[in-house]
């Protein structure tokens, strides 16, 4: 049970995820804060492309990445 536990408080550091993620979500937060700087619209996050799905109806969004919820919008 302890074993669990601590194995599930590590997994919700970004320091124990692997390099590739770790770029992607820096990269990702990179563009948020560039776009609340310029006022932008695009890129979004995963999470205000999973609200827009939801508003649409959406089938199958809880499963989907980043990349498939905006292929899925655009259609």
């Amino acid at each position: 049970m302890r074993k669990a536990v601590k194995a599930a408080k590590s997994e919700k550091t970004i320091s124990g995820m692997p390099k590739k993620t770790r770029t992607a979500l820096g990269k990702q937060g990179a563009a948020v804060a560039q776009r609340k700087r310029t006022g932008g619209s695009e890129p979004k996050t995963r999470q205000e492309l999973y609200r827009e799905a939801q508003k649409r109806g959406l089938p199958g969004r809880s499963k989907m990445g980043r990349d498939e919820l905006e292929r899925a919008l655009r259609h």
